[in-house]
């Protein structure tokens, strides 16, 4: 052993010896100096399964029983995204802990009240806490927050990547401020990422202040050999003779996955019932075990317990058909391949996806990439001519294979967040002064480019009595309005992300999950749920239960969920392989055939000299070759104008009637900084959970600092013109 493993504590050694480890990884080994020699906040970035917790806690937990503190409260805190990867780092580090007589305590809603209760009582050990339990914690024990957390000497953010610029992370990075004010000192914090692309903007993420500061540490080679390959499916070529796209896809990975571990990842809910579905038909009509569940987050917790437990099992084959629920670090053991259906919508996912499979030393990460396009007839929208689906999952292989992935963008406003944290800090406070709450969050918190004269719009938006979230008493002091009362009191206040309201759905008395109200049913109807199919029975409204029972057919709910933006890189490279001739080796010869057809269309139209082509009368097609962001933007700046606009990626399809001016005029006005007030008929600009409460000036703002690049319009509508 190195002389890292030297400077562990005896019962984390004793841990090592037990695990039959002959030496430490290499990062852990430099996480271990780097923790004792230092008092610098850390980012250990390396593969799945790459030994990230362990480089962490070994060195943490050592710390805390050789260099006790003296103080009350929890050791060390741990965040992670989800309850199912808490309940999963808690049992690892229970081998840990266990020779030092350390607790471990996770904290989410399917642990015990006992188990809270006694945790609150005697504070200490290793507490593991999705985010919206810490800001529980905060809102109910808001007085005890120096009392729990005194003695905490580091937080550890695992999946890192997951909360840089999201609304969870900036609420993540809310409440460690607020931790550090409630116990009047830095505590060190380690964030833990598979996926990171520019590491000086996560950096700043971790430490605000003292970016340059933070350390990192990544995994030095030691990637698995990669074998792909993108094969492609017609829809709608189907006879009587020859199978569906869904059909055909489902037979392959039923051909080849079968007896073994994997992960197919097919989108949305719907689309992992469907193909859940047909698999396990398949394995019915062979006469062979069932091997294909259904994974997502509307399956009850029983069902996904059980499906994660049957993948670490070496000795039960099983492939999960699942959303992006297995996409993070829960430990479901090694899989052989990784299979995506229909093109990711970053470069991180599929990065971090594949992750998955090639763990053990010798074995190959499998990527099965499938692509699904419409047979082309004489109506064939563009879309479907240039096979954008199918250019987008080669632009993002390609960018896969030369180690790129999706920065995060620059920290927004995140007005929404911002409110969530304002009605946060005076619950925790009992009430709190406008100067006292603005420092909290903004002058010291991660709202930093929240000015004044916009916090103080933001207190008078959500005081107005028609909100009647705050209210202000004769001292000056905010208190919560008594529409702020009822949000903060139920529990889907805590998250700051929409929650919408679902039905359980329950046979024979046991719960299968749940569904968004948005479904219609009725009792009679048929549907797909947890890979099998139900007839509805009974709907109790008032209780929010659905009560059903097994049936012979069946179609899949419908489940929400919303695109991802496409970054400018990746658009960039989609234009790359329309215009270029290479033919790339790991695409079936159905795919590249689909590939030769949307080169031949892309030249048809005429992208290489003109971004602008007219398709008819009223109707023309804009190449922009920007991302979502851009394309958004300038989609809005032309509705403004009368047009009638479709986004596409890289592309926009503009109609416009007889009043409307040309087009060309149009963009010529624009980028000679004419352009409308492109939010006037905006209808699209509530798109947070807090946004409701917000204005029209401060969601025009909002959208202004995220969703929307204004910079942008002028340079873009020249360059389209020209």
């Amino acid at each position: 052993m190195s002389s890292a493993f030297d400077k562990l504590a005896r019962p984390v050694q004793k841990w090592i010896r037990q695990k039959g480890w002959r030496e430490l990884r290499d990062i852990q080994a430099r996480s271990i100096r780097t923790i004792y020699e230092t008092n610098a906040d850390l980012i250990v970035a390396a593969s799945t399964a790459g030994g990230k917790t362990e480089a962490a806690f070994l060195p943490l937990i050592s710390q805390v029983l050789d260099e006790p503190s003296g103080g009350t409260g929890f050791d060390l805190l741990y965040v992670g995204p989800l309850k199912a990867l808490i309940t999963d780092q808690a049992m690892r580090l229970e081998g840990i802990c266990q020779e030092a007589e350390l607790p471990v305590v996770p904290w989410h809603g399917d642990v015990s009240q006992s188990i809270k209760t006694r945790a609150l009582k005697s504070p200490k050990g290793v507490l593991l806490i999705t985010p919206e339990s810490l800001e529980a914690l905060f809102i109910r024990r808001g007085l005890e927050i120096a009392r729990l957390f005194g003695a905490t000497r580091a937080v550890v953010i695992d999946e890192l990547h997951t909360v840089l610029d999201s609304e969870r992370g900036v609420q993540l990075r809310s409440l460690l401020t607020r931790l550090e004010l409630a116990i009047k000192r830095p505590i060190r914090r380690i964030g833990l990422s598979a996926t990171l692309g520019d590491m000086d903007l996560a950096k700043a993420y971790l430490r605000p202040d003292a970016a340059s500061s933070v350390q990192l540490i990544e995994a030095d080679g030691g990637e698995a050999e990669l074998r792909l390959q993108l094969r492609g499916y017609l829809s709608g070529d189907e006879d009587e003779n020859s199978p569906s796209a869904t059909d055909a896809i489902a037979a392959h990975l039923f051909k080849h996955l079968r007896g073994s571990d994997n992960l197919v990842f097919a989108g949305a809910r719907q689309r992992v019932e469907i193909y859940a579905d047909r698999l396990r038909e398949l394995c019915e009509r062979e006469h062979l075990p069932q091997e294909f569940y259904p994974h997502h987050a509307s399956l009850s917790r029983e069902h996904r317990d059980f499906v994660e437990r049957r993948l670490k099992d070496p000795g039960k084959p099983t492939t999960a058909v699942c959303t992006s629920t297995l996409e993070l670090g829960i430990d479901i053991g090694d899989v052989t391949c990784v299979a995506q259906i229909g093109a990711p919508f970053s470069v991180a996912a599929l990065r971090q996806r594949l992750g998955r499979s090639g763990r053990r030393e010798g074995q190959a990460a499998i990527l099965r990439q499938y692509a699904v396009e419409a047979k082309l007839t004489p109506e064939s929208s563009f879309v479907d001519r240039l096979r954008l689906g199918l250019i987008r999952s080669i632009a993002m292989i390609d960018l896969l294979l030369e180690g790129w992935c999706e920065p995060p963008k620059p920290q927004a406003l995140h007005l929404s967040t911002l409110v969530h944290q304002i009605l946060s800090v005076i619950a925790q406070r009992g009430g709190a002064s406008a100067s006292v709450v603005y420092n909290v969050l903004c002058r010291e918190g991660p709202f930093r480019k929240v000015t004044t004269e916009v916090f103080a719009d933001v207190l008078r938006a959500i005081g107005h009595p028609e909100t009647g979230l705050i209210e202000q008493a004769g001292s000056g002091l905010l208190l919560l309005g008594p529409a702020g009362e009822k949000l903060v009191e139920h529990y889907s206040f805590y998250a700051v992300f929409q929650t919408p309201e679902e039905f359980r759905l329950v046979a024979e008395g046991r719960d299968l999950g749940t569904l968004p109200i948005d479904n219609v049913l009725a009792p009679g109807m048929l549907l797909i749920f947890s890979g099998r199919r139900w007839v509805v029975q009974e709907i109790h409204d008032r209780e929010k239960i659905i009560v059903v029972k097994p049936a012979k057919a069946g179609v899949p709910p419908v489940f929400g969920g919303d695109a991802g933006d496409i970054h400018d890189k990746v658009i960039n490279r989609m234009f790359a392989v329309l215009e270029g001739d290479i033919s790339p080796a790991y695409m079936d010869t159905v795919s590249l055939m689909m590939l030769e057809e949307a080169r031949a269309h892309y030249e048809q139209l005429g992208f290489r000299a003109n971004n602008i082509r007219s398709i008819g009368e009223h109707t023309s097609i804009i190449a922009t070759r920007v991302g979502t962001v851009k394309t958004s933007t300038l989609a809005l700046a032309l509705r403004s104008e009368g047009f009638s606009v479709e986004q596409h990626d890289g592309f926009l399809l503009v109609e416009n009637g007889d009043e409307t001016p040309d087009l060309r005029a149009v963009l010529g006005r624009i980028s000679a900084g004419g352009a409308r007030d492109i939010f006037g008929g905006a209808g699209n600009l509530v798109s947070e959970k807090f946004h409701p409460y917000l204005h029209h000036e401060l969601l025009v703002l909002d959208a202004c600092s995220s969703k929307v690049d204004l910079s942008c319009l002028g340079r873009l509508s020249e360059r389209l013109r020209s």
